[in-house]
């Protein structure tokens, strides 16, 4: 499903309420065994293995209150077969709760730490990647992200969409880099784009001060290690009239088109310079114009998508893929997408991922 455009997928509560009663299952298991067996066979010597299992999973009080019944169980048993050594297993018992009540108590503070610190990263998130309407007038859109940073949730893709003067203008694309480090350029790429996608007529003017702010922060913030920071940006610009698109590719993966069934891969006649690297190799924009009709379906995408691998090496087929959908609403399109990604690649992504989902209706 989606939520505030982007995909999740449902929980398997089952499994995660079988792993939660392991310890108790185990210490069942355990007395069980050592009461149904001879003295010799000592099972009963395994139950401080109850309260460890527990310290990785559950608090400091049902810890310690597994660990009393553990030591009950154990001088029960020791009442049943006196030779059974209880002491000494009693004394095992009393350890290993309090090293397992304390592992529980520094495992909770590390969880508390990362959850401010996915506080702090979702709130980071909202500036990057504020949430936008799903319809723009005749413009349906939808969004899709995953970070490869999960513990942060956050990487250096974005993207961004804005109602203008001069039509429906949108912005995906790439910081080089992963993580928080990222995060710092791609919203002063996508801040610049918010100003100037208002005030400029002209889409390169957006572009340049789009590079002009990227290089600013980079000038700020210099990366580590002898790498430039650049970005991969797209452009596109939807007119409130008529029915051709213009698109500005700074070096970023060209978007596809699916009108009725065919694929177009909208590929730049001269491709622009990426962000950060105009001042190097010039700052020459070139805006490409494309038929865009009501019902045609435009995706815009990061190189994450793409370049998703199975175990096997091989790329995620994203064309094929794309030419194998059929006609479906933007929302149901990621929805797709982000499943058969996640099912390609085993759950193992190596790269953020941003998308967008673009649907033009009759007005």
């Amino acid at each position: 499903m989606i939520e505030s455009g982007r995909p999740r997928l449902p929980r398997r509560y089952g499994r995660g309420w079988f792993v939660r009663l392991s310890p108790v299952i185990l210490t069942v298991v355990i007395a069980s065994l050592a009461y149904a067996t001879p003295p010799e066979m000592a099972f009963s010597r395994l139950l401080p293995a109850a309260p460890a299992l527990a310290a990785a999973m559950w608090p400091v009080l049902p810890t310690v209150l597994l660990g009393t019944v553990c030591l009950f169980l154990m001088i029960g048993l020791g009442l049943v077969f006196p030779d059974l050594g209880t002491w000494w297993t009693a004394a095992g018992i009393v350890a290993v709760t309090v090293a397992a009540a304390y592992g529980s108590h520094l495992r909770l503070q590390r969880e508390r730490t990362l959850f401010q610190v996915r506080l702090v990263a979702d709130a980071a998130q909202q500036v990057v990647l504020s949430p936008m309407p799903r319809r723009f007038g005749n413009v349906e859109i939808e969004s899709l992200y995953l970070a490869a940073a999960a513990e942060a949730r956050i990487g250096g893709d974005f993207y961004e969409v804005v109602d203008t003067p001069y039509g429906v203008r949108l912005l995906i694309g790439d910081v080089r880099g992963k993580g928080l480090p990222a995060v710092g350029a791609a919203a002063a790429i996508v801040n610049a784009f918010r100003e100037a996608a208002y005030g400029e007529a002209d889409m390169v003017n957006v572009a340049r001060r789009m590079d002009a702010s990227s290089t600013r922060y980079n000038a700020a913030f210099p990366p580590e290690g002898p790498m430039e920071r650049f970005a991969t940006a797209l452009l596109v610009e939807i007119p409130h009239v008529g029915s051709r698109i213009g698109i500005l590719n700074c070096g970023h993966p060209p978007p596809l088109l699916l009108n009725r069934g065919k694929l177009r891969v909208l590929d730049p006649d001269t491709p622009s310079p990426l962000l950060s690297l105009a001042e190097l190799i010039g700052d020459h924009y070139n805006v490409d114009t494309f038929d865009f009709a009501p019902g045609d379906l435009l995706l815009l995408y990061t190189d994450g998508i793409a370049e998703a691998r199975a175990r096997d090496g091989e790329f995620f087929p994203l064309a094929a893929w794309m030419r194998g959908q059929p006609p479906a609403p933007p929302r149901e399109l990621l929805t797709a997408l982000h499943r058969d990604l996640l099912r390609y690649s085993r759950g193992r992504l190596d790269d953020d991922i941003a998308a967008l989902a673009v649907r033009l209706y009759d007005p």
